[in-house]
């Protein structure tokens, strides 16, 4: 059996494919991706926080103060306009970022007590008008908190009475879930999702090579002709299978690994540098990840390889064509991908109902590990059911495999 399952392995090394999918993608090409993404991101909102915005006012004689504040802004450059329709059409070449349209009872309004309505055009399909729309409403705050102040005066009240008369009661939110907790209820969710698909993808190629490939080029009679029983035979291709999408998942958490303790904090650091909570609390939360979380997490991963396998193998052994078998793979994918969206779904949570479904119950066990919450006997119950479930695929597969009607089906 050893000396089969070293031959098959052998025979894998040779082929690019199985190279690309279980070495290259994993500890290559989805750093690099990651990397890339994190720091595009970065650039991108970085460029439209610091972008000089063009801008115009129609009436702003209706209302001074306010063209005074904007005039006041840093990367704020006011363009002159002929009407609205100029302006919007400016709008959607690019030449300007907003207008303002100051009605001319504004100052009127204002004077009486009441609240003026200053219309903003913005082209709303901009990849960057959430920020534009935030960056004016910060540069008008100090305008508005004046005017606040100023009607406190008048009715004869301190600021904290003004601010009581708007809002009587102040609903204060405090979290007892500490950041680590937090980010990774946020985005825990989606590491499980990542290296469950990477260890499906890393057994597929494999597990066709090893199982319709034998029959397309003839050598799986000469196998059979071995001195090898046939339960050594499916025992060695099945752990060839599992290496190759164990060795997937484990390069991918390795660099995981790397990206969140070395390259993560170098590419965040920027942002964090300048003052963002959210970055600084990320990085935190990253800094919290043990070696023993991610043992946990290989853990939780060594029976899904093992679910993988089996079952790939199987439906390898089963088709008739590489054509066939290419077919079979789709719904499999399929069915592995639904799980991991219910483990993303608002509301789902690692209980003990949701610790008896397949695969979602790991993704689940994942993403507690990622918080740092999770529940060590359910953790043990959920490894001790997936196990039992890779081994019933994988006697399915050795009786599939003892069949002459299922081999030899051509």
């Amino acid at each position: 059996m050893l000396k089969v399952y070293i031959k098959e392995l052998l025979e894998l090394t040779r082929d690019k494919k199985t190279l690309i999918f279980t070495v290259l993608l994993p500890t290559l090409i989805m750093p690099l991706i990651m990397f890339g993404f994190i720091t595009v991101a970065g650039k991108i909102t970085k460029k439209a926080i610091d972008e000089s915005l063009n801008y115009a006012i129609i009436g702003s004689q209706n209302y001074t103060e306010f063209s005074s504040v904007l005039d006041e802004q840093e990367k704020f450059k006011l363009v002159e306009v002929v009407d609205l329709a100029g302006a919007k059409e400016k709008i959607n070449t690019g030449d300007i970022r907003f207008v303002l349209v100051i009605p001319e009872n504004t100052q009127q309004r204002l004077n009486d007590g009441l609240s003026a309505e200053i219309e903003l055009f913005y082209n709303d399909s901009a990849t960057t008008s959430a920020v534009i729309f935030r960056r004016v409403e910060r540069a008008i705050k100090s305008l508005k908190n004046e005017l606040i102040t100023a009607r406190y005066t008048k009715l004869g009240l301190t600021q904290e009475q003004g601010e009581a008369i708007n809002e009587p009661i102040n609903l204060v939110k405090t979290s007892t879930a500490d950041e680590r907790e937090s980010f990774g209820e946020k985005i825990g969710g989606f590491l499980p999702y990542i290296l469950i698909l990477i260890g499906l993808q890393g057994a597929m190629f494999p597990a066709l090579d090893l199982g319709v490939g034998e029959k397309e080029r003839g050598t799986l009679e000469t196998l059979l002709l071995t001195p090898v029983s046939r339960f050594e035979i499916v025992i060695a291709k099945f752990l060839v299978i599992f290496t190759t999408s164990f060795v997937a998942v484990f390069l991918t958490l390795i660099s995981f690994g790397l990206i969140t303790s070395v390259f993560g904090p170098m590419m965040l650091a920027d942002l964090g540098a300048s003052g963002s909570t959210k970055i600084n609390g990320l990085l935190d939360s990253l800094a919290t990840i043990s070696i023993g979380d991610v043992s946990l997490m290989f853990l939780m991963l060594i029976p899904i390889a093992a679910i993988f396998a089996s079952l790939l193998l199987s439906v390898s052994i089963y088709a008739r064509t590489f054509k066939e078998a290419q077919n079979y793979m789709s719904p499999i994918m399929i069915l592995a991908i639904f799980p991991l969206i219910l483990a993303l779904l608002p509301g789902v949570k690692l209980d003990w109902m949701w610790a008896s479904v397949p695969i979602t119950n790991v993704a689940l066990a994942i993403k507690e590990i990622f918080k740092g919450t999770i529940d060590m006997a359910m953790l043990g119950v959920i490894f001790v059911s997936t196990t039992i479930i890779a081994g019933a695929l994988l006697a399915l597969c050795n009786w599939w495999f003892q069949r002459e009607q299922v081999l030899f089906r051509n």
